[in-house]
């Protein structure tokens, strides 16, 4: 809506004359798109540091300073608020996906205690047991995710619409649209606005976006608990934070995200084409600036609605709902290659709108599939926050990209789409094949947490229980010595030493100690 508002010529002479909002807006889009490039530099580090809930908290309340800056619009509100918000937007993105992820493992954990409690305390849950609650938790995940594009049009719909020309008046110089366009909107009117909405008004809209975004942080507060123990989270973060900055880039070695790395960076991009290329490029260009909000709500449900059938892996192949949403986008991109629409002509709106919600099943199978393919092949938890950082990094990447190539023709970036999904369907099911084949991926070793020998929390060699010292040394030789009958040659060897406690990384491993070495 800001852009939309800035983008008038009327609006900046009156409001902010001597402002140069242009450049303002150019600054602020430089922002957001390019920050992120630097995320797999610090997105580890900060949610080792912070923890996945408060990093999630964190972020989002950078959505929420950045909203704020539209009280007062100047140099020094908005530029500095949209670098903070590009640089929240990866460790967001990465935080929500370890997050989501741990759920699924814990809730399968929690649902099947008694089974665990028969099998023994150092019996670790199966390989993939808690794939099926991943499903669920990514399909009502990105059901509610997909929606807030919906949302976010309601700004448009009852408060900006009734400020805007028609299209007669904003496409009156466009020549060219769709296939046959270039740039963005080459020809679009500069006056968008009938008349200027009141400061008043704008205010009351303001306020009611930044009221969401403190419910955002409330409900990130209130109803999301930790996704480790406290014990856990000191054993993630005692690696060292020279291994948590140098391990993003020592997973490269694994080849299944090697094979990955395609459909991330297509992931990025269909997106921004959604939102960007064919909103403007085929939507804006020929129905008008006054039916963009109903596309991008076309879009959303489809979304919404599609992202349930990555339930379909419950029962089906994990590649399908990936294969299927390539092919989808694949049927879609080519189609868009032949169809110019003509400006200022209505009667082939409805196209526009099933091509929008279509591509909107495709984003769905591709995000919940990813996301879920990703949970599934990275089930150890020192782990997963390193594995989402990279692949939404790559999605940064793809949208800086995108917001580089903004003024080529809209073949070239058709060409772009068709080629990288071509690509990354090619390598995804590769990928697949080498699993098959029994092929054993190459991870980096994740180092043993170094504990201080000082404090009370990691003395190992000493009980730090008080119950233990009060009942005398006598009965704690005594169960020492129960615990160490069973066991006998080499493995009895190695724990002739003194009974101890196990450590808190052992015991977050499902170990009981020195007794699986």
């Amino acid at each position: 809506m800001q852009l939309i508002l800035h983008y008038d010529e009327t609006y900046r002479e009156v409001k902010y004359g001597n402002m140069g909002l242009p450049d303002i807006d150019s600054k602020m889009l430089m922002g957001i798109n390019v920050t992120p490039i630097a995320a797999l530099l610090y997105t580890p580090v900060l949610i080792r540091f912070f923890g996945t809930k408060w990093m999630m908290f964190l972020a989002v309340g950078i959505y929420a300073l950045f909203v704020s800056t539209n009280y007062w619009e100047r140099y020094y509100t908005l530029v500095p608020s949209a670098v903070a918000l590009g640089m929240a937007i990866v460790p967001l993105w990465a935080s929500m996906g370890n997050y989501i992820t741990r759920m699924s493992q814990k809730y399968y954990e929690y649902s099947h205690y008694k089974e665990q409690d028969e099998q023994g305390p150092q019996q670790r849950p199966p390989r993939g047991s808690h794939a099926p609650y991943l499903l669920v938790f990514q399909a009502i995940f990105y059901s509610f995710f997909h929606l807030s594009f919906a949302c976010a049009q309601l700004p448009m719909i009852y408060f900006l619409n009734y400020y805007l020309y028609d299209l007669n008046h904003t496409l009156f110089n466009v020549k060219s649209c769709g296939t046959k366009s270039h740039g963005i909107l080459t020809g679009f009117n500069k006056t968008v606005l009938r008349t200027l909405p009141r400061s008043r008004n704008l205010i009351v809209v303001e306020s009611v976006l930044m009221a969401v975004a403190f419910l955002a942080m409330l409900l990130v507060l209130g109803l999301c608990g930790a996704a480790y123990r406290p014990t856990e989270e000191i054993d993630l973060r005692s690696v060292g934070w020279g291994n948590i900055f140098q391990l993003p880039f020592k997973h490269v070695r694994d080849f299944r995200l090697r094979h990955l790395v395609p459909f991330f960076i297509y992931s990025g991009f269909e997106v921004l084409f959604a939102c960007t290329g064919f909103a403007l490029g085929y939507g804006v260009c020929s129905v008008g600036l006054e039916r963009l909000a109903y596309l991008l709500i076309a879009y959303s449900l489809g979304a919404s609605a599609a992202s349930v059938l990555g339930l379909l892996g419950l029962w089906l192949p994990r590649s399908v709902p990936l294969v299927a949403g390539a092919g989808l986008h694949l049927l879609l991109t080519l189609s868009l290659f032949f169809w110019a629409p003509l400006p200022r002509v209505l009667h082939h709106s409805w196209i526009l709108y099933f091509v929008a919600a279509l591509w909107g099943v495709g984003s769905a199978l591709n995000k919940t599939g990813l996301s879920t393919l990703l949970g599934i092949l990275y089930e150890d938890k020192e782990r997963q926050d390193f594995i989402f950082t990279i692949y939404h990094w790559w999605q940064a990447v793809a949208i800086f990209v995108v917001y580089l190539g903004s003024s080529l023709p809209m073949k070239a970036k058709l060409a772009v789409l068709l080629v990288t999904l071509v690509v990354a369907a090619t390598s995804y099911l590769w990928m697949e094949q080498k699993l098959q084949q029994g092929l054993v991926p190459r991870q980096p070793r994740i180092p043993k947490p170094q504990h201080k020998v000082r404090g009370y929390r990691y003395l190992e060699e000493d009980n730090s229980d008080e119950s233990d010292v009060d009942g005398g040394g006598e009965q704690g030789q005594g169960d020492c010595a129960e615990e160490e009958a069973p066991q006998a040659g080499a493995l009895g060897a190695e724990l002739a030493g003194p009974c101890r406690r196990p450590c808190p990384y052992e015991q977050a491993l499902g170990g009981d100690g020195p007794e699986e070495q």
